[in-house]
């Protein structure tokens, strides 16, 4: 039993200074985790409880799915990841460290090198498959931006597996599985959630899977299609659009745009001169980024935003992109700010990419590389020619599903599962191979699937919370019913000391407020605030031989006899699971 006069507890009435989000907020008041610095939290009792709690339900549900669970140690050295790329590939997210000896390391930010590294050294057999293993273990990334309590920080746990297969069919069944676990999982911990395409990153990889648990507060973008049930997260939405017939477009037309170095100052000059009828979807944008070193111009509509995420998700191997500033507009002299057109782009040895909306034969009014002038009918494939097409442009409410061309809406939501089919990426990399049934040698395909632990934490509090505090499932929270004892007299908190281990004894587990000091308008209002589904209450109806029963999700009260107090809250618990 957890008894609030020893327990090590300290809730807060107001939210803290650098708290953003519903469950960063209530975590810290309620005493769940405590900031250590940014992006790195401590988990306090009540926290840690809640925390095995859902790190319990994971690995339940992949043991029943017949994986084996194995550990790696979080400080690593640098071979393995070189040998892979992904030393260079991650780029500054990526904790790099050395030992006294000079030695590089890193610590993990996920362990797919490992994994494959311990299956080639065990395993040598087509017999020896298939294999699914996995660890719930802490990882590492030096986020830009740590934000939102734990569910964007630079120390997280994760359960991460992985599949061992010798063909392809027999990844699509390894990948079924652990598709069926997750809905399994995610379903007892009581979230909420979509399954949606989405985009390998670093991991490499084809097919690729999120769990997104929508929330206002989510940091991930995701679409759904109400009609064909389509749902995608941002950076794996596709843009179809057909090409144009320019045969009639006439041909390009310089224009004098004085002061025009805006979409809206170039539109407005255009409807005033040509008539109206211009948009900001007529004229084409040209951003000019660097991609790692090397400069990049990207196309997309003009009423439309370049989204990074989307465009770096597109451009393999680029670890860092930002836009370009003065230093970079020196080295390129022909670049005219607010007036740059595709046009002359290979002359410059820029690499043009296009959105899928600037299709071939689409017609514009773009920048004419010129000092206050722009040009109109600027056709693609005619006047300039994009090097590649790469999904780049903002997603809107509205956009057509690639599935069925119905208007789509957007949500957002925080990711809490990722599923991908790797291939033999890794272990074509680190030599991965089994003898197959004709003694010849094969390299293994691989699976990856990662559960965000203690992210689901803050996901399932993002999706619980009410106005007054947290408010937990059932099999998450870190006691079954909360048991407040007030009054100034001994029999209350004797009365609820003695109900306290009966329930135990029944297997229902408590938290007793048996603090004498705080009043009960204190006591009642930590109750909301720490969220556990059932509180109790044992004072003024004792006169009557009663106790208060609340459900903490409805509110709803009742009151039963002392004598009848384990019956009815086992009852109301049967009704919560």
């Amino acid at each position: 039993m957890l008894r609030m006069s020893t327990l090590f507890l300290r809730t807060l009435r107001d939210d803290p200074a650098d708290a953003e989000v519903p469950s960063h907020k209530l975590l810290v008041r309620a005493g769940y985790i405590r900031r250590i610095a940014a992006g790195i939290y401590s988990w306090l009792p009540l926290g840690l409880i809640t925390y095995r709690n859902i790190e319990n339900i994971v690995r339940d549900e992949m043991d029943k799915a017949g994986f084996q669970e194995v550990h790696f140690p979080a400080l690593l050295p640098r071979e393995p990841y070189e040998a892979t790329n992904r030393w260079a590939d991650y780029g500054p997210s990526l904790f790099r460290l050395q030992d006294r000896k000079g030695g590089d390391y890193l610590l993990a930010p996920t362990h797919e090198e490992m994994f494959t590294l311990m299956v080639k050294g065990e395993y040598s057999s087509y017999k020896d498959l298939p294999l699914i293993i996995y660890q719930i273990q802490n990882k590492f990334r030096d986020e830009a931006r740590p934000r939102s309590g734990i569910i964007r920080g630079r120390e997280f746990v994760m359960k991460d597996s992985y599949s061992f297969d010798l063909t392809d069919e027999g990844l699509d069944i390894s990948y079924q599985k652990h598709r069926d676990a997750y809905v399994k999982t995610f379903e007892r911990l009581h979230l909420k959630y979509n399954i949606v395409k989405a985009v390998s990153g670093a991991m490499g990889g084809s097919k690729s899977e999120e769990f997104l648990a929508p929330c206002e507060t989510g940091e991930d973008t995701y679409v759904l299609c109400p009609k064909c049930g389509f749902a995608a997260n941002v950076e794996a939405m596709i843009t179809k659009v057909a090409p144009s017939d320019s045969s009639n477009v006439p041909a390009i037309e310089e224009l004098d745009t004085p002061n025009t170095p805006t979409i809206d100052s170039l539109v407005a000059v255009l409807n005033e001169r040509f008539g109206g009828g211009f948009t900001g979807a007529s004229t084409l944008k040209n951003v000019m980024l660097m991609a790692d070193n090397k400069a990049i111009s990207v196309l997309v509509p003009g009423d439309r935003e370049v989204d990074l995420k989307r465009l770096q998700a597109g451009l393999a191997g680029v670890e860092e992109l930002r836009t370009f500033e003065e230093a970079d507009f020196a080295k390129f002299p022909s670049l005219v700010k607010g007036y740059i057109g595709p046009q002359d782009a290979a002359k410059s040895g820029i690499t043009v990419y296009a959105d899928p909306r600037v299709a071939p034969g689409t017609s514009w009014v773009t920048g004419a590389n010129k000092i206050n002038r722009h040009a109109r009918y600027v056709v693609n494939g005619r006047d300039f020619t994009p090097d590649a097409y790469i999904e780049a442009a903002e997603i809107r409410e509205g956009d057509s599903c690639p599935e069925c061309s119905t208007a789509v809406i957007i949500d957002r939501a925080i990711e809490i599962g990722h599923i991908f089919q790797l291939g033999r990426k890794y272990s074509e990399a680190l030599g991965l191979t089994v003898l197959d049934q004709n003694g010849k040698s094969q390299v293994v395909t691989m699976g990856s699937y990662g559960i965000g632990v203690s992210r689901a934490v803050a996901a399932i509090a993002e999706q619980s919370y009410d106005q007054i505090g947290l408010c937990w499932p059932l099999e998450i929270a870190p006691a079954k019913v909360h048991i407040v004892a007030t009054g100034k007299e001994d029999l209350p908190f004797d009365t609820a000391a003695d109900i306290g281990t009966k329930l135990e004894a029944a297997g229902i587990s408590v938290m007793l407020d048996d603090r004498r000091d705080p009043s009960a308008g204190v006591k009642f209002k930590d109750a909301e605030l720490i969220g556990i589904p059932v509180i109790m209450v044992v004072g003024k109806s004792l006169a009557e031989g009663k106790v208060e029963l609340r459900n903490r999700k409805t509110g709803e009260k009742s009151e039963v006899a002392v004598d009848q107090a384990v019956t009815a809250v086992a009852a109301l618990i049967a009704t919560l699971s």
